[in-house]
């Protein structure tokens, strides 16, 4: 036990002896400093002090510079942040103004050719807006913004710059529903174009339509045009419907199917026409005279 006590005496003098030489040595080289420059010259001492000091000067100036450096950097790196903010919001403002410039763009062109086909028709057109749609696959239709007071009846045809979009079947006051060309339950006369050869066109909903009742012998390629036939006084002949997709010659029969590929796009219809003619009228007419014709 004496012997650790004493022991740890002997380190604490030697600790406090360490501090009083370290204190002494930098009052010493204090005064000399002092000293020295209250001399007005420029001595051995003071010499000897620069020459102690002048490195822990040096580091300590680098160390201040380094701080300063990244100081500065950090402060730039800073203002690129803010500014590339700045940039982003500017990219994300003149992308929503390029926006909204293309739909004008594109919705010019879109009523240019609208105006451009009302101009070819040889009837006043019924411009009308689709504004809902019932997408079940045997009964598609179309919901259009015009009714009974704008004169819209059931049986009137609907017309698009493609050609042919469907038929009336139910008018309200305000309203009116489209049976389109290409629903399933839709059967329309038409006949390929180069030739008269009639058939019966039917919708085939998104593949577009199947062309029957043409037989085998007649002639028919990909890409002849599609009319309507304008038997039973319904639509008007000539009216383009589309072209010829594909043919199928089955080995049993009479008959080829042809696929039709509709002019019109159904699914971006917007504005269509619609032909103020009453066609319920013409049809009294037509089993008029085909009764007559009969006694």
């Amino acid at each position: 036990m004496k012997k650790k006590s004493k022991a740890i005496q002997e380190r604490s003098i030697l600790a406090t002896v360490r501090v009083l030489l370290l204190v002494s040595l930098l009052l010493v080289v204090g005064l000399l400093l002092f000293a020295s420059m209250l001399g007005g010259r420029f001595g051995t001492p003071h010499q000897l002090t620069l020459d102690f000091i002048g490195p822990l000067q040096k580091a300590v100036t680098r160390s201040l510079s380094g701080v300063a450096v990244l100081r500065d950097d950090y402060i730039a790196l800073w203002n690129v942040r803010a500014e590339n903010k700045r940039l982003q919001a500017q990219v994300v403002k003149y992308l929503a103004e390029l926006g909204k410039y293309r739909e004008g763009y594109s919705t010019y062109l879109h009523l240019e050719e609208l105006l451009a086909f009302k101009e070819q028709l040889s009837f006043e057109p019924l411009a009308a807006r689709v504004v809902g749609k019932e997408p079940t696959y045997w009964y598609q239709t179309v919901v259009v913004d015009r009714g009974r007071k704008d004169d819209v009846l059931e049986g009137m045809i609907v017309l698009a710059p493609g050609g042919v979009v469907g038929q009336i079947i139910h008018s309200g006051e305000h309203y009116a529903k489209v049976l389109l060309a290409n629903a399933p339950s839709s059967a329309i006369d038409a006949m390929i174009q180069k030739n008269r050869t009639r058939g019966i066109l039917k919708g085939a909903g998104e593949k577009g339509y199947v062309l029957h009742y043409v037989l085998k012998n007649a002639d028919v390629e990909v890409g002849d045009q599609i009319v309507t036939a304008g038997i039973g006084g319904v639509f008007p002949a000539g009216i383009p419907v589309g072209r010829v997709l594909k043919i199928h010659k089955r080995q049993r029969g009479m008959f080829q199917e042809i696929e039709v590929e509709p002019y019109v796009d159904f699914q971006k219809l917007e504005v269509v026409f619609i032909d103020p003619t009453d066609r319920r009228k013409i049809l009294n007419i037509v089993n008029q005279q085909s009764g007559g014709a009969g006694r």
